[in-house]
């Protein structure tokens, strides 16, 4: 189980490092030529093929365990420490309140972020499902 919370936390650092650049590029450039939803929308399958194939390597490099548990141990650590860090990075780098940061999830971009997180936290998961189908 130790392997599948450090295959998790490397899964959120490098997830959560190249997100935070496309995130950057999201909103710089992306959401006022296309407004706040259509940029979320556009970025996400892209951070979502990225996560897929670092969750990927990570569980051949790391030698995180075929039994469900331990994938379902690494993506529930990796979503812990990406909703951490969102609302850390939220709350003291740009001065938000944590009730503030709480309610984006309620918009319409906020609920796809939210939902694209889950489909990540779920890829250890669905790979090993996924292995198993002839």
């Amino acid at each position: 189980m130790r392997q599948a919370i450090r295959a998790g936390s490397l899964y959120f650092l490098i997830v959560f490092a190249v997100g935070f650049l496309l995130g950057t590029i999201r909103v710089l450039i992306l959401t006022p030529q296309f407004g706040a939803l259509t940029s979320v929308i556009i970025e996400t399958p892209v951070i979502l093929l990225i996560s897929w194939l670092v969750c990927q390597r990570l569980i051949r490099m790391m030698n995180v365990d075929r039994a469900l548990n331990a994938r379902l141990t690494m993506g529930a650590t990796a979503f812990l420490l990406l909703i951490a860090a969102e609302q850390i990075l939220g709350v003291i780098g740009f001065g938000r309140e944590l009730g503030e940061q709480l309610r984006h999830y309620l918009t319409p971009e906020g609920a796809v972020g939210l939902a694209g997180q889950i489909v990540f936290a779920l890829f250890p998961a669905i790979q090993l499902v996924a292995k198993k189908r002839p």
